[in-house]
């Protein structure tokens, strides 16, 4: 990617358009693009011959590729990102995306998760690609209420509600020889020492407020407390948080075995990432959208698809989650890139709403 601001300014004005009329006219159609075809594109007359001239030394550059003798020119990975970087003209959303992106996202979810499945939803639906969504972690979340609920001599469950709206039910194995009245008492020593606190600010904090307050509860709602907070550090236990729509997309309208595998490669490698803050990992270097292009997107070790990835921002700008658009390298980046843009900072501004209502 070093390379493109080089390459770009050894292009001179000529060379320069009949690369972006080769890649526009390769997005718009998929198609290998000729020489006679931009010959008639363009307004002062050139011939087929000048511009194959022109087509060639762009082969030499690494920015076209020839996908058969005689045929015409696609752009290369190299090619698109050139394109990207220098060329692309991205304006604002158009009123028609946004509001359907507007009338999806309605404030009528009854939680974040099912908010954030309407995003998938409509990003897929508008784009005519997958979408990917990552959920705040909830860690991260301020919590509203806890309880515990006896369900056995060795089982147990945590009902976690966050500000969001958001609830979880997790496991654990109680301390032996627990009471419904110390399970009671356990609940409302982290309700009123949990008003607005994340899950992250307790494990900081509930030790020491143990210990100085260690004669409010008996040492066995202690050891629950304790249990409890062990269990929530378990990265087995959190909920899973990509949200993944579309896949029929990718698939609509292909034909070839080695397209169809390649797509299915894309999903393997989806239901394998574990660590899906790679996602994250992608968007800190800056703010705004950033496009990843085929061996590119480290995420995925799939080198024919394209990720059009954007963070969310609660309302003290940090990011607790991505949106983005999965689709074939021949994006229609310049639509995709501002419906990606403007959905983040919806959501941004929806998810940050709820965690304050």
């Amino acid at each position: 990617m070093s390379d493109t601001p080089r390459l770009l300014a050894e292009l001179n004005d000529r060379s320069r358009e009949v690369f972006r009329r080769v890649v526009e006219s390769y997005l718009a159609s998929g198609d290998p693009v000729g020489s006679r075809t931009l010959t008639r594109d363009f307004s002062e007359r050139i011939s087929a011959a000048t511009i194959r001239n022109v087509m060639q030394d762009l082969e030499y550059l690494g920015l076209l590729d020839s996908p058969h003798i005689s045929a015409g020119r696609i752009p290369t990975q190299l090619g698109l990102r050139l394109f990207v970087d220098g060329l692309l003209e991205v304006g604002s959303v158009a009123t028609a995306d946004r509001e359907m992106i507007d009338s999806t996202l309605g404030d009528d979810s009854p939680d974040v998760a099912s908010l954030l499945d309407k995003v998938g939803a409509a990003l897929s639906g508008i784009t005519r690609g997958a979408s990917v969504v990552l959920a705040p972690k909830h860690e991260e979340e301020p919590i509203r209420h806890i309880e515990f609920v006896h369900l056995g001599d060795q089982r147990a469950l945590v009902v976690l509600v966050f500000a969001d709206g958001h609830v979880e039910n997790r496991l654990f194995t109680p301390p032996p020889g627990l009471t419904p009245s110390a399970m009671r008492e356990a609940a409302n020593f982290l309700n009123a020492l949990a008003g607005g606190k994340t899950l992250s600010d307790l494990r900081g904090t509930i030790q020491h407020d143990i210990d100085l307050r260690r004669r409010e509860i008996d040492s066995l709602a202690a050891a629950l407390v304790q249990s409890g907070l062990a269990v929530w550090e378990n990265a087995g236990e959190q909920s899973e948080r990509l949200i993944i729509r579309g896949r029929a997309n990718l698939l609509e309208g292909t034909s070839e075995v080695e397209d169809l595998a390649r797509i299915r490669h894309l999903f393997d490698d989806l239901e394998r990432t574990r660590d899906i803050a790679d996602i994250l990992d992608l968007t800190e270097t800056g703010d705004g959208v950033r496009i990843f292009i085929g061996s590119e997107n480290k995420l995925f070790s799939l080198s024919g698809s394209s990720l059009v990835v954007s963070p969310y921002m609660n309302a003290d700008r940090k990011i607790i989650g991505a949106v983005g658009v999965i689709g074939p390298t021949r994006l229609n980046y310049g639509r995709v890139v501002p419906i990606v843009d403007y959905t983040a900072q919806l959501v941004g501004r929806l998810v940050s709403d709820r965690g304050r209502g």
